[in-house]
């Protein structure tokens, strides 16, 4: 069995926490792990790091490094999707991986989960993922359901058919039904008429099948996918993987199947895909309101404060939920939150949904202090050991002060500079540059720029450590 982790969504419901370039995986929620890292973990204590398979873009796989490097988790394996195409592609490119690299047949069982739910008890979960791959051996593609217990209109739904009896587990240990049809997300009237019936499940986006299933079902609905897909090296798929349908595995193969089966999940789970979710989740007063932070609340009811950065207080709040970063402030009545997805909309064109202001790179960190028309200010930090790329800026200077460490600096050619704490140095336009820290302490520095265009894709490498061609 491989376990494959979709870890590339942009959590846009979860603004202004969760942006384009650091989604929600990457959030810890009263944890002091991240969502991503509990993924992983979730699985490699009960099978091999090396049979885990996490699939994102380009611009969050040094992140998932990072997050793999902070639970001490070596082997597991990341595909990076050269495009986002959905989940449809992004899972036969996970399983293309598997069967060339890993060395798979097709007879492997295959469970597809997510980086971005909350799951208890862990160990109930593994038994069912562990019955769920039984299941599969029958040609079947088993999805894991949730029992609503409210009129969820953020989720889709999965209406169960007859039960199923899986010949290889007792009847008294499985608890599954023939999918008779998934339907989309509903308004609240429909919503309230699937909770009634009582023989809906909400749609958790965790499936199991063995690769020689998935690969006969996707041949049969989406042809065009498979033969660019399995009909070509792996190097080709990834140099033309823009030219592959972009679709989800709902609508190219679960909704289409006659073979799909479900079980539900009868345990906590929680997908973290509203902030109305993460209110229900987080531990209340007695007055019903979570404090998060640096958070005061006086006669508040039923409310959520979330502090990131500044001290967040709140007076005659109801049923408000309030979340700060420090450049952006939300409000919203609970109930509401669904709608923070059509604010990411009226958004899209700002830069503020893509980085916070504090933005990772494989090599520390950068923060931006101040800008406006012509400058902008940043305060950045180098990891001991670490080193930026060659580079060169055709619309920009930038000025440097080191305010901690000691900056080691190639300027133009060959010339090598140290720059030591409340030293400072000039690097003009059109100007080869690195910056690196060669110490065992962490560097910082204030980089002040200046230009009449201060965007981050203004830049040109000529050589990089971490394989990037792109302003990461």
């Amino acid at each position: 069995m491989k376990i494959v982790i979709l870890a590339g969504g942009g959590g846009t419901r979860l603004f202004p926490i969760s942006r384009t370039e650091y989604p929600k995986q990457f959030m810890a929620i009263n944890s002091e792990i991240s969502l991503l890292q509990e993924a992983v973990l979730r699985y490699s204590d009960f099978m091999s790091p090396e049979d885990i398979v996490i699939v994102t873009n380009q611009k969050l796989h040094f992140h998932i490094k990072d997050e793999l490097a902070g639970i001490n988790t070596s082997g597991v394996h990341i595909v990076t999707e050269p495009c986002s195409r959905n989940t449809a592609p992004a899972i036969a490119l996970a399983i293309k991986y598997i069967i060339d690299n890993l060395k798979c047949g097709e007879d492997e069982e295959i469970f597809i989960g997510t980086a971005d739910q909350i799951i208890r008890p862990k160990n109930e979960f593994i038994e069912l993922v562990k019955k769920c791959c039984i299941a599969a051996r029958e040609s079947k593609i088993v999805t894991l359901g949730i029992k609503p217990d409210k009129p969820e209109t953020g989720y889709g739904y999965i209406k169960c058919g007859q039960s199923w009896k899986c010949n290889e587990i007792p009847q008294n240990d499985i608890n599954a039904f023939i999918v008779e049809r998934f339907v989309e997300k509903p308004d609240v009237d429909t919503a309230k008429a699937y909770l009634s019936a009582g023989c809906y499940l909400w749609n958790s986006g965790m499936f199991c099948f063995s690769i020689k299933t998935f690969l006969k079902e996707l041949k049969n609905f989406e042809p065009a996918i498979f033969c660019q897909v399995f009909q070509n090296s792996f190097i080709d798929v990834m140099k033309n993987f823009i030219n592959v349908k972009s679709i989800s595995i709902d609508y190219a193969i679960a909704e289409r199947s006659a073979n799909v089966v479900t079980i539900p999940l009868e345990i906590y789970w929680n997908d973290v895909g509203s902030w109305d979710s993460i209110y229900e989740y987080l531990e209340k007063d007695n007055n019903g309101n979570v404090l998060s932070g640096d958070s005061v609340a006086i006669d508040c009811t039923g409310s959520m404060l979330f502090s990131s950065e500044r001290l967040v207080a709140g007076i005659g709040l109801k049923d408000i939920l309030l979340v700060e970063t420090d450049d952006v402030i939300m409000a919203a009545s609970r109930g509401d939150t669904q709608k923070v997805k059509l604010l990411w909309e009226k958004l899209k064109d700002r830069n503020v949904i893509n980085e916070h202001n504090m933005v990772k790179r494989p090599w520390g960190t950068y923060k931006v202090i101040s800008e406006a028309c012509g400058y902008k200010v940043k305060k950045i930090s180098v990891f001991p050991g670490k080193k930026l790329s060659l580079q060169l800026h055709h619309q920009r200077s930038e000025h440097w002060v080191v305010i901690n460490g000691i900056a080691s600096v190639i300027v133009g050619e060959d010339d090598v500079r140290r720059i030591k704490k409340n030293e400072s140095m000039y690097i003009p336009k059109e100007t080869k540059h690195r910056l690196m820290n060669l110490e065992d302490e962490i560097l910082e520095i204030i980089e002040i720029q200046n230009g009449e265009y201060l965007g981050e894709d203004d830049i040109v490498r000529f050589e990089d450590v971490f394989g990037r061609d792109q302003a990461v």
